[in-house]
């Protein structure tokens, strides 16, 4: 490789590590680096802003952006309290039966949403039940932030990584459903029943407290009637049209605008209100990451190792698929998986490419999105739906520290995992 080459991947990995290591802020980190590649002809304002090969990937950040905002909205309306005191009620105040409640529906709203918004929704009214019921908010919000990984595995808008791999590899909204929501539905099965396992003998049940639970009146939660039935027809029509991609041919970011577009315009939200729950923050990290990975594309480097990976499994899908699948959880275990991913993806592109790609050459991608998905549930920094919920205990006065979160995720990181291998290898490999 080129000395420039060289220089940019110290630049990369220098970012890299201050993300993981979190010594300074990620969106600083991603900045700086940008700023540093830009600075030594790495990549150009050609290639970062407007290049389809090694740019900003714009489908990516306006589909976070419109589902941020379509979300924001529907904050406003009450709907996560309500179902938070639902499901405390539908429990009985039996601290199990509810934890099992909210696993699930942060596990399909999750699927439906993006996990990082739906723990920032269901983490804060955790803490309102768990105080109402004397217990412990921690197994709660761990076993929240986990089941976000999961349930979120199982679509294209579920986890910030499936986004990345679906416009990399450009697979659609179906694909994701057919491919990895039926397995994710068993894996969740096995999830509730580990909790039982790790958290079951820590939760204790106090009648009185029970009782007091019973008389809350979840309606009493929602704020704005109207517009929650505004926003759930909304949101119902853009997960359709995410569904009948194949058919409309409307790419999920713009189906994604045109939906918080319209729910916007229809409501009384003014844009202030619309605009203040979008993450900026995560959008620009997204922006940054993918300009200095567009500067490995740009010097060969990405070209490079995807010769080595190519020669190493010797064009074998199932060593591929394996490596992939464990590679990934592995590495998304240490450093969050989004930039893993984003790195990754051109490689992946260029295995499914140098094996046909064909249908059977697509399990790559699976692979790839399963051992990032899941892996970031092995720490407290694999994912950023595991941080937000660090954050959030933290002002909440119950901080959860890295081995408290860690030392469970790795149970089920290990388990979740080695259910995936078998099927992978049964469904495409045999």
């Amino acid at each position: 490789m080129s000395m420039l080459a060289w220089v940019t991947v110290a630049v990369f990995l220098s970012a890299y590590a201050l993300i993981a290591t979190e010594k300074v802020h990620r969106v600083a980190a991603a900045l700086g680096g940008v700023g540093i590649m830009l600075l030594v002809h790495a990549t150009d304002a050609e290639a970062a802003f407007f290049s389809t090969h090694s740019g900003i990937d714009w489908n990516v950040i306006f589909l976070l952006l419109g589902m941020m905002i379509i979300v924001g909205v529907l904050k406003e309306t009450g709907i996560f309290e309500y179902l938070a005191i639902w499901a405390a009620k539908r429990a009985r105040g039996r601290p199990f039966r509810l934890m099992a409640l909210l696993v699930v529906i942060t596990a399909c709203a999750s699927a439906l949403l993006d996990n990082v918004t739906t723990v920032l929704l269901i983490a804060p009214v955790t803490f309102l039940v768990c105080e109402r019921l004397a217990l412990s908010a921690t197994p709660f919000l761990i076993a929240e932030a986990m089941a976000s990984n999961i349930g979120g595995a199982a679509t294209l808008v579920g986890d910030p990584p499936n986004i990345i791999i679906a416009s990399r590899g450009g697979l659609s909204f179906n694909d994701f459903l057919v491919h990895m929501a039926p397995l994710v539905i068993v894996l969740m099965l096995v999830f509730i029943g580990l909790c039982q396992l790790m958290f079951g003998r820590s939760l204790r049940y106090d009648p009185q407290r029970a009782e007091a639970v019973m008389a809350l009146n979840e309606r009493e939660a929602i704020s704005d009637r109207r517009l929650l039935w505004q926003s759930l027809a909304v949101l119902a029509l853009v997960m359709a049209a995410f569904v009948l991609h194949p058919v409309l041919h409307y790419e999920p970011s713009v189906v994604a605008l045109l939906g918080a577009g319209v729910l916007v315009a229809a409501t009384k939200i003014t844009t202030q209100q619309a605009l203040a729950e979008v993450e900026w923050p995560t959008l620009v990290f997204f922006a940054g990451l993918f300009v200095m990975v567009g500067g490995l594309v740009e010097t060969g480097v990405i070209e490079r190792l995807s010769h080595i990976a190519v020669e190493a499994t010797s064009g074998r899908p199932e060593l591929t698929t394996m490596g992939l699948l464990g590679a990934s959880a592995g590495l998304s275990a240490i450093v969050d998986n989004i930039p893993y991913v984003a790195t990754m993806s051109p490689i992946v592109a260029d295995l499914v490419q140098a094996n046909g790609g064909g249908g059977p050459s697509q399990v790559s991608w699976w692979a790839l999105a399963f051992g990032a998905d899941l892996g970031g549930n092995a720490t407290a920094v694999g994912a950023a739906a595991n941080v937000v919920v660090l954050g959030i205990a933290a002002r909440n006065g119950t901080p959860i520290s890295f081995w408290q979160f860690t030392k469970y995720g790795l149970v089920v990181t290990v388990v979740t995992v080695a259910l995936v291998a078998p099927y992978l290898w049964l469904r495409y490999l045999m």
